[in-house]
Formats: C-alpha cells, structure tokens, sequence
C-alpha cells in the first residue's frame, strides 16, 4: 500500500497527525477511518495488519493518533471519551473535505466504543465495526484498579497503563458515566460487525453478546478464538482485516 502523512485540526485548534494508507494503484472503492484503542497510537502494529489487508481490497483507511496521544497535539490529561468521539467527527469531516466522507468505521477497544458514539455523527458511514470493545466505555476504568479511588478524592492521579504513565482526572471519570451507550447502540441503524476474542482478558466476551444483544439488524459476530486484546499475533489482525473488506463490500456504495 501507498501512505501519506497527514495533519489536521481538532475542535481545540491542536494538530493531529494521521496518515492515509491507500490502494497502490486503483482508485479507492471507499474510505475507511480508523480508531486506536485507549492510550494507543495509529501506529501500533495491530492497525497496520488490518490497513494492509483493506488496501489489498480497494480500501483506503485513515488513522490517526487521538488529542494528547502518539504524534497528536494537545494534553492527554484534559481529554476523554466525549473529546475522542468529537476527534473521529473531525477527523470524518477531514476525510469529506480532502478525500471522500468515510462510509467504513473501525475502532478497536474503547475506539470502537467511540466510532458506535460517533457514527451518528457521521452521516456518510454505512459499516461500523468494532474490533474487542466494551459495551459500556465506563469499562475503562477497571484498568484503572485501586488509582480510580485516588481520582475520586484527588481530582486526579498519575496511572501506570502497559509500562507508561498517564495523569488522568476525575473529569475523564464523570464524561465516561455521562455516555448512554446502550441507547446509542439501539438507535445505531446502520450495519454492525462485531470481533472479539472468547479469551481477551481485557475486555470479555460478555461485551461482544451485550453489544450484538442490544444492536438492531443487520448486525454480525465473529470470534476470534485465542486472539488477545491487542492482536499481537499477525495472523489475527490479517484475518480481521481481511473479513472486513468481504464484509463492508455488501455495505458500500462502489463508484
């Protein structure tokens, strides 16, 4: 695949980086936009599997790295759910301005929280897929272990997360207690494919059945039998990006 690095404005006036990866060759049969999972970059090896495997099939994915994040402006510490939903709505808008409006949303963990919150928001998206996601981004702060007590007293606290340290306020508990997530994934009315590992000891199972429970047709579930959270197996990323291009062609529009 061919790539660009990209920048673009978020609602705070901060610069965000992306990149788009495209098909080498043909014009892209349609625009995907990608959201990493919780104090991840676009560059995690996971995200790069699965844009190969779209841009093999026609599809062009936009990544980027979320306010405070990666190679992204801004404070980590000021942001949250509702921050990282208005990042994917800007982000889309982006898309529509300099390339075509994404009709293909992927988040992975909380991201894929974030694109069934934003794809109201984004009216030219038809496929939602969300890739180990919580049913309830609330879910989050069980990482957070004792440390959510502390931000409860404090107003807020340092968290050690996969070996990095990250200040996270009470401000990012209280937006994540505000979302209705069940009604958004009621209320989703698009098509909805869902992945998720029987054995993610991360997020669990159990997230995958309330989301596909909750959902409206037409809406499906693939497992992803011993994959981990992370996908850090090759094999798992390129197996989940392989099935999503079969599975969005019947969602989008081909020009």
């Amino acid at each position: 695949m061919s790539f660009k690095k990209l920048e673009f404005t978020n609602a705070a006036g901060q610069k965000l980086s992306a990149r788009m990866d495209s098909p080498p060759e043909a014009k892209p049969s349609a625009y995907a936009l990608f959201a990493h999972c919780f104090t991840c970059s676009k560059n995690i090896k996971a995200i790069g599997h699965i844009s190969r495997a779209l841009t093999r099939n026609g599809i062009a994915v936009m990544r980027f790295d979320f306010t405070g994040l990666g190679e992204s402006e801004g404070d980590f510490a000021d942001t949250n759910f509702s921050s990282n939903v208005g990042d994917l709505v800007t982000a889309a808008a982006f898309m529509a301005t300099k390339y075509q409006a994404p009709k293909i949303l992927i988040g992975h963990s909380l991201g894929g929280a974030a694109v069934l919150q934003a794809a109201a928001n984004i009216p030219s998206s038809t496929a939602i897929i969300s890739i180990a996601a919580p049913a309830d981004p609330g879910h989050v702060t069980r990482a957070l272990g004792e440390t959510k007590d502390i931000i409860e007293r404090r107003g807020e606290a340092n968290v050690n997360l996969a070996g990095r340290t990250f200040k996270i306020k009470k401000q990012f508990l209280d937006d994540l207690e505000s979302v209705p997530m069940q009604q958004t994934i009621r209320n989703l009315n698009r098509a909805l494919l869902i992945f998720h590992s029987p054995v993610d000891d991360v997020v669990g199972i159990e997230n995958a059945a309330k989301i596909f429970q909750i959902a409206r047709h037409p809406k499906s579930f693939i497992s992803l039998d011993k994959a981990d959270h992370l996908l850090m197996n090759p094999k798992d990323s390129q197996y989940v990006g392989s099935l999503i291009a079969t599975w969005a062609m019947r969602y989008i529009e081909t020009p």
